[in-house]
């Protein structure tokens, strides 16, 4: 049966945009895939702690040379990365934050970028091991002019950054749905283009389905 593992990472539980964007998405995912089995992770209720110096240390001790010790201080690592490469599909739901991602996401991303477990390195050249087929995004952004070349595209630290680690740990199709302009916009306004982003989100998943068919 197909997998999703959705990771939400905006501290608003309710009025959030980005999960609102997930919503759609999963909502599509289940509509065309009855058997779909869903894992939720909600970041921000989590508090991943950020790695420390015992987990960097165990990250790089071969398996039969670590201590109890070590591996406490990567089991939560172990935990993550297990979950992550369970899934066949991945979405992340994430709202620009100095013009980055979520303290949230950057914990977990910490966890889960881990030499010879999603990644490897031969002395020439990196290779992703993450076996996840596709992961979605849907990303909010306050202001608008981050993407398409806007004033603020040099910015943007946030969506190029996610896009880069999926591809670099060996993710090989990644789609990309994002709302911006969202503490400007009359919810009216938000409201229209949540609906256009929702029929965006009908449109290019089910062609992406069809042609992974053919």
């Amino acid at each position: 049966m197909p997998t999703l593992l959705r990771l939400d990472s905006s501290p608003r539980e309710e009025g959030s945009h980005s999960r609102a964007i997930a919503d759609l998405v999963e909502q599509h995912l289940q509509s065309t895939h009855s058997d779909l089995i869903v894992t939720r992770r909600d970041l921000s209720m989590m508090a991943i702690p950020p790695i420390a110096n015992e987990t960097i240390t165990g990250f790089y001790t071969p398996e039969e040379a670590m201590t109890p010790a070590l591996k406490e201080a990567t089991s939560r690592s172990d935990e993550l990365i297990a979950q992550l490469k369970s899934a066949d599909s991945l979405l992340i739901s994430a709202p620009m934050y100095n013009f980055s991602v979520p303290s949230s996401l950057k914990a977990w991303i910490d966890q889960i970028v881990r030499i010879n477990e999603t990644f490897s390195f031969d002395g020439a050249s990196f290779k992703g091991l993450v076996p996840v087929k596709r992961a979605i995004l849907a990303l909010s952004y306050g202001a608008q002019g981050y993407t398409d070349g806007g004033g603020l595209a040099p910015m943007n630290f946030f969506e190029p950054y996610l896009v880069s680690l999926l591809t670099f740990l060996g993710v090989e199709h990644i789609e990309v749905f994002r709302l911006e302009g969202t503490s400007g916009l009359s919810p009216d306004s938000i409201a229209d283009e949540k609906a256009k982003l929702s029929a965006a989100i009908t449109q290019t998943l089910q062609v992406l389905e069809e042609v992974a068919t053919v």
